[in-house]
Order: structure tokens, then C-alpha cells, then sequence
């Protein structure tokens, strides 16, 4: 059974380590040439403490005829005792430039903490006879993964009187976060796996950061993990039908996924049966289990009989994706592999059924399209019921179909031929996910509806009934919300709008109503024209009190990449920000998931300056329409978003005031160039090659790191990243700190600091009270970058 869990599991460890000294010039001489004419006065006393200065060792590459010159390469070299020291330096420049900014750090923390209720729990979710949930323990930081006998009623009342029913000493505690966290001093669960016969569970953790996970199996029966079980390096898990053969993915030096292995539990011997090798570093290998559990999906595998081999659902091709379930004899596949005789861009998903028997794409013909205006982004299937995962407009829909489907042969069908019943959701809700659903043989379907101003709402849609149940929303301490109920929305040609029938959907309960900030806080969508004219998606949050047009502070956040969904789902951290006057806004930018397919191709690979711009011409817009005080437009980025904020700095300094650059992904080029690196061969897809002349001169057009304007002011810049993230290397953001403070203006890059933590991985670390203070530091920083201390 897969969970979606609360929050990551992290806690802190100390580190004793034995550093050789590093000589630094207390002081360095900086040429006049680097003294800008144009130096903006800071809002705020700088320290009196200079920044550190880490040495240079000369290097050189080669490229294309290209000689790149990278005296700070040798930062590559984590184990670098002088690296570490470097590190250590900055942490403490960073602790001396916020040290004026600790108050208001510790306001804000307390401000955030006290929105958090004292006990948080997951409504249960019924699976066979058991009721699966988490919850987080008064004053703890992490969750805990429990379950409990189901009674013999079912529905909406029930589970809502289950919920709220105390837990019992029936309860079975799974797993707990907080004991592996206290054990480990860092712990990060990865997956989650119940056995059929909810006997077993099968997890993985990784107690370094650098996200190498070590399988552990549970009896659930007796409390005791097998031993023999453990294996590094494992990454997804799929069980049989059996309930005793575990199948998972082992991943290579790189971090690539690409072999499946099968291990028979309560064996004397470990016996590990190889299933399938990837020898084609170029990609990754999944495995998990169609929801009824007959089959395994790397091919296919027959659940029932795991060692009778694979079977090839279709040929491998680049670019071509393919989703399997199983129901009842017949494959449902959701791809974009082209079809012949059939004008089809191959950049969106279809859905095509076929029997078991005959999986051969040329013999396909039971084909769902999307329709217009709509693409399919996923599917869930159930015994009587089909769920798909759609978007009209860069608007996130869900319906159901009835099962089994009944197909004109001759003709390919459209989602609207089959009279689909799409799912009420309110008209804000930026964020849809689904929940484990687990239960193939449930009626019910379960999300979590979210947006900007509306805390999550878990919502249970009985697919039969064409009705939904409020189950749970989560709560907020000390703020006053509105109430609503949801609307029920219907397709036609051109918008998503209420239904005037309300006969076609109504709730179980007149008292089913959901709760959100609407009437204290704005939450709008705007379209910015981008420098080729394109259309950019960009959604706005500010308060209806606090804000002031033309006058208010603001941050524009962008990811842009992997054809990703930004994160717009509730946040109740935010409303610090929000009451204090500011703006959030949200860049839908090329590059990352847009309405179909064709918006992260037209940003990724040789396409990529256009996220870049995109960022830019919403920044501007921003400004130049009012929404914020041109003098008070922050950025953050996480990852590889921080590309977009990084190129944005080098080609327009001046219009950002204030920067965050999260875990960055700044030194694109030299990463790219070094194929031994975690992931880096897989990123070719995205970012292009930089051993293929075109794609180098792309790459190396934006590099933020290559990019730096030498002499330019530099507003101030919070990087933050962590000694083992495998995702991205810490010297990234250590490199373009470096570069920064030794190119440009001398006044300005003071304020640029780095906070490295020297435990965590890519994802921070700290429970629900550590991304407290995590975050209460970041808006300390902005509120000091733009003169607000006193805020």
C-alpha cells in the first residue's frame, strides 16, 4: 500500500570532524573597475565581519574549441577538508549578517508555530479489513504510520465517526518516524509498501541525506524486522500476489535505478532472483503493481507466478511513455506513443485498451482521446470504475468513467462519448492530488483538494452515487475562515462552470461544507504576455487588507522544469507574509506542466531561455501593473527553478531587490560536462548535451554560474543548500557564491551569504516545527534585504 505521507522524517545529528586549518586573507584588495557608479544604497548596516575568501586552484577545460577557466572547481571535492572549512566560514558570515534580524527570525517562527494544531491526523482509509492512517504525536515533529480493525458498516457517517472516534488499544503502530529519527539522528522514509495479506511491510530509509535508501522489511504479526532483508541502494517496491515475494529496484553508482530483483521472505537463504538489467545508462527502471495486484509492471510480470518472466507491453522508444493497469483480462494503457494512420502530435496522452492476450500497438483500437481542449495527465482504475486525471486550461480536473467501457471498434472515442461524471471541486482549488486509494474494490475515490487560501480538503467521491463526503480539513489555530460549499462543475466547449442542475451532485450532508480564506485573502489569475508573445499562467495571492497597490513587497516563484506542476497548495506559513502586506505570485513558466505535454517541451533542451524570459516578463509585469513597489520584488527558486532566478540576476540585476536560492542547480554547464555525476545523463533530456555543440552553446548561453556580469550590482542573495544532497552539489551554490563576491560590485556581493547545512540532503531537514524555523529564516532574510526589520 502506498501512503502520502505528512511530512518528511529529519532530525539533527551532531558531526565531530577533524578540519585542517585554511589560511584566508582577513581582507582582499578589490580593483576599482568593480566599484559600480550605479551601487544601490542597502536598507541595512552590512556586518562588520568581511566575508570569507576561499582559495583558487587554476583548472581548465576544453569544449568545443571553448577554454572555460574554473578556479573554484576544486569545491567539487566534498571531502576537501578545506571545502568544509570554507563551508563552516560562510555558515558563520551568514550568522553574523542575520545576528540583527534574530528577533524578528524568532517572531515569525512563533507566529507560524502557533497556526499548527497540537495533535494532526490523516482521516483513515479502509484497505480489506484494516483502516490505515497517520498521525503526528502532541509535540513531536514526525508521523506515525498506524492501523486499526475496520468494523462491518461502511459508509460516509462511519468513517467519519471512525475518524473522529479516539484511538483504541486495538491501534497498530507501523512505523514511527520520530523512533527511526531518534535512532539515526536523520532519517528520510522513501517508500512504503503493505504486503496483500497485510502482513508484511516493506519501507526505505536513508540516514545520510544523500538519498541512498536501505530496504527494511517489517513483520507486522510479531514487530520484528528480518535482517536478512536489509539491501542498499533500493529504490521503488512492488509485492506478488503471495504476499512473501518482494520485488524492488536496485540503483548503480549514479544513482540510475536499473535493475529488479526478486527476494522470497522466510527463506533460510537469501535467494535473489535477477528479474531485468537496464544496461542503458540513458535510463531508469520502475516497478509497482497494477491496483488489482495481478501483475507487476517493469514489462509485465505475472503477480501470481513472479518467476515465469516478462512480457513486453511495446517496443521501447525515446520519448514514448506507457502507464499500465489491469481489469478483468484487458490492459488499460495510457501513452503517447503515435498511432498509425492517426494524425497525433505524440506530446499528449491517449488511453487504449486491449486484451491480455494481445498487447501489439499495431492491433490497438479500443482508443479514448482526450477531446478538446482537454489533455489526460493519469488514471486510477477500480472494479467498476475508470479516474482520470485531466486539465483544461491549466486547470486540474478529475472524473470517472463506468466500467467496463463499451467501445465503437470503428471509431476512436472522446472522454465525452462515455458520459463521464467529473468531480465537484471548488472553483479555487489549485492543487489536486490523489490520495493511496488502495482499495480496488471500493466505489469510493479519495483527494485532497488544496489551493493559495483554502487548507487542504480531503474529499471522498462515491464514484456509484455521484455524490462526495467532506472526510477532513486540515485545521489552522488562531485565524478566522469563510465557508462555502462545493461547487459542482461541469465541460462544455469553452470554460469549466457551476452546473445549474444541482440535483446532479449533491453531498451526503447539508453540513458538508469546506473552509477557506477567500473573503481575508485574493487568489487570482493572470496571463503575462512573454517576449515571444506567448501567454504565461500566473497566479497572485495577497491580502484584501494588508495589500497596497504600488506600494507593497513581493516574491515571484518559478520552477520551469521536468514538465513539473508548481506547488500552489495551501501553506498556512505564507500568511506571515500575507498579513505583513506582501505579494506571492506563482509562474506558470514554459518548462514546467502547463495544460498539455507541449508546454514543457517548448521550455526545456534548447528551448530552455524561454522559462528564463518567461520569468522575467513576470516579474515585470508585476511591476509594471502595479502589484508590487518596483523596489521591492524578491525571487525564490528550489533546485533546479533556482535557473530560472539565477539567469534572471545576470541579465536584469536591477530587477530583483532580494533573492532565495534554494538546494540551486547554478553551475549548469560544468555539471552537465560530467556524465560520472548523480543523474546527470538522465538531465541530457532536459537540458540537452553539452558534448553536442548546439546544445553547449545553449546551456552555456544561460549558465548562471558562466553568466555572471563582472563589476554589475548584485541585490541580496540567501543561497542555502546541504553538504550531502546528491540531487544537486553543494559546491553549486558555493561556486556562484564565490564567483559572485569575486566579479562583481564588493558593496553589493557582501550581502550575498550561503547557509549549508552540514546533515541534510536535498529535501532540508526538521519535522513540522524545523520547517518552521527553516522558513521564518527566509522571511527574515527578505523582510532585512528590503529595509522591513521592523516589520
Amino acid at each position: 500500500m502506498a501512503f502520502c505521507y505528512l511530512v518528511r522524517s529529519k532530525s539533527s545529528i551532531n558531526i565531530s570532524t577533524s578540519l585542517l586549518p585554511l589560511a584566508l586573507a582577513s581582507c582582499r584588495t578589490i580593483p576599482a573597475s568593480f566599484f559600480s557608479s550605479r551601487c544601490r544604497a542597502l536598507p541595512f548596516a552590512p556586518p562588520q565581519q568581511s566575508p570569507p575568501v576561499p582559495k583558487k586552484v587554476p583548472f581548465t577545460v576544453s569544449v568545443h574549441g571553448n577554454t572555460l577557466q574554473d578556479p573554484y572547481h576544486w569545491m567539487s571535492n566534498t571531502e576537501d577538508p578545506d571545502f568544509i572549512e570554507y563551508l563552516n566560514q560562510e555558515n558563520s558570515y551568514a550568522e553574523a549578517f542575520m545576528a540583527d534580524a534574530n528577533k524578528l527570525q524568532s517572531k515569525l517562527s512563533s507566529e507560524m508555530r502557533s497556526r499548527i494544531p497540537a495533535k494532526i491526523s490523516t482521516p483513515p482509509e479502509r484497505w480489506g479489513p484494516w483502516l490505515y492512517y497517520q498521525y503526528i504525536p502532541e509535540g513531536k515533529e514526525n508521523p506515525v504510520l498506524c492501523r486499526r480493525l475496520a468494523t462491518k458498516k461502511t459508509g460516509w457517517l462511519q468513517t467519519f465517526l471512525q475518524y473522529a472516534t479516539p484511538r483504541s488499544k486495538h491501534e497498530e503502530i507501523l512505523l514511527d518516524w520520530n523512533e527511526l529519527a531518534e535512532e539515526y539522528g536523520y532519517v528520510h522514509v522513501g517508500t512504503c509498501r503493505v504486503s496483500p495479506d497485510h502482513n508484511y511491510l516493506a519501507y526505505t530509509i536513508d540516514i545520510s541525506g544523500g538519498e541512498r535508501f536501505m530496504l527494511q522489511v517489517k513483520d507486522l504479526r510479531s514487530g520484528h524486522i528480518d535482517p536478512k532483508m536489509a539491501v542498499d541502494g533500493v529504490v521503488s517496491l512492488a509485492w506478488a500476489q503471495d504476499g512473501r515475494s518482494l520485488f524492488y529496484t536496485l540503483s548503480d553508482d549514479n544513482q540510475r535505478p536499473y535493475r529488479v530483483i526478486c527476494r522470497k521472505l522466510g527463506c533460510d537463504n537469501v535467494n535473489d532472483l535477477p528479474i531485468f538489467a537496464e544496461s542503458d545508462s540513458s535510463f531508469c527502471v520502475d516497478i509497482t503493481s497494477t491496483k488489482d495486484g495481478k501483475f507487476i509492471t517493469v514489462y509485465v510480470i505475472n503477480a501470481a507466478n513472479p518467476i515465469d518472466g516478462l512480457r513486453r507491453i511495446c517496443k521501447r522508444a525515446s520519448g514514448v511513455q506507457y502507464f499500465v493497469e489491469h481489469h478483468y483480462g484487458f490492459f488499460y494503457i495510457l501513452t503517447n506513443s503515435p498511432m498509425p494512420d492517426c494524425k497525433w502530435s505524440g506530446e499528449d496522452y491517449y488511453l487504449v485498451t486491449c486484451q491480455v492476450e494481445d498487447t501489439e500497438s499495431a492491433k490497438w483500437q479500443n482508443i479514448i482521446m482526450p477531446g478538446k481542449d482537454l489533455s489526460l495527465r493519469d488514471m486510477d482504475i477500480f472494479n467498476g470504475h475508470l479516474v482520470l486525471s485531466l486539465n483544461k486550461k491549466g486547470l486540474p480536473l478529475l472524473c470517472s468513467l463506468n466500467l467496463p467501457v463499451q467501445f465503437d471498434c470503428q471509431h476512436h472515442m472522446e472522454i465525452e462519448d462515455l458520459k463521464p461524471w467529473y468531480f465537484p471541486l471548488p472553483p479555487n482549488a489549485c492543487s489536486v492530488i490523489s490520495g493511496s486509494n488502495h482499495d480496488f474494490m471500493t466505489t469510493v475515490y479519495r483527494a485532497v483538494l488544496s489551493s493559495p487560501v483554502m487548507p487542504d480538503v480531503i474529499v471522498d467521491y462515491d464514484m456509484s452515487r455521484h455524490r462526495y463526503s467532506i472526510v477532513h480539513q486540515e485545521e489552522v489555530n488562531g485565524v478566522s475562515v469563510g465557508q462555502s460549499y462545493i461547487s459542482t462543475f461541469e465541460i462544455n466547449e469553452d470554460k469549466i462552470h457551476e452546473a445549474q442542475d444541482d440535483k446532479e451532485c449533491v453531498p451526503n450532508s447539508n453540513s458538508q461544507i469546506w473552509k477557506d480564506f477567500s473573503h481575508a485573502y485574493c487568489c487570482q489569475r493572470e496571463e503575462v504576455i512573454s517576449h515571444d508573445g506567448v501567454r504565461i499562467p500566473m497566479t497572485i495571492v495577497y491580502s484584501r487588507e494588508s495589500w497596497q497597490k504600488g506600494q507593497s513587497p513581493g516574491i515571484l516563484q518559478g520552477y520551469g522544469a521536468y514538465g513539473e506542476v508548481m506547488d500552489m497548495s495551501w501553506c498556512p506559513n505564507r500568511l506571515s507574509l500575507l498579513d505583513r502586506g506582501w505579494l506571492l505570485a506563482f509562474a506558470d513558466v514554459r518548462g514546467g506542466g502547463g495544460s498539455d505535454s507541449s508546454w514543457h517541451k517548448s521550455g526545456s533542451g534548447l528551448n530552455k531561455y524561454k522559462s528564463i524570459d518567461d520569468f522575467v516578463s513576470c516579474g515585470n509585469y508585476l511591476v509594471n501593473e502595479g502589484y508590487v513597489n518596483r523596489y521591492q520584488l524578491g525571487a525564490i527558486g528550489w533546485s533546479a527553478g533556482c535557473l530560472l532566478v539565477g539567469a534572471a540576476l545576470n541579465k536584469h540585476p536591477d530587477l530583483f531587490c532580494a533573492a532565495i536560492l534554494k538546494v540551486p542547480f547554478l553551475d549548469v554547464c560544468n555539471t552537465l560536462l560530467n556524465p560520472s555525476l548523480p543523474l546527470t545523463i538522465l538531465d541530457y533530456e532536459e537540458f540537452g548535451n553539452p558534448q553536442i555543440q548546439s546544445h553547449f552553446d545553449s546551456i552555456f548561453s544561460y549558465s548562471p554560474y558562466d553568466n555572471i556580469r563582472q563589476g554589475s550590482c548584485y541585490p541580496p542573495v540567501l543561497v542555502t543548500a546541504a553538504l550531502n544532497d546528491s540531487r544537486v552539489g553543494v559546491w553549486e551554490g558555493a561556486k556562484w557564491v564565490a564567483k559572485v563576491r569575486d566579479s562583481t560590485c564588493s558593496n553589493c556581493s557582501c550581502t550575498v551569504i550561503m547557509k549549508t547545512s552540514m546533515i541534510g540532503g536535498h529535501f532540508g531537514e526538521g519535522g513540522r516545527y524545523g520547517q518552521c524555523d527553516e522558513t521564518a529564516y527566509d522571511y527574515a532574510f527578505l523582510m532585512k534585504a528590503l529595509g522591513m526589520l521592523n516589520d
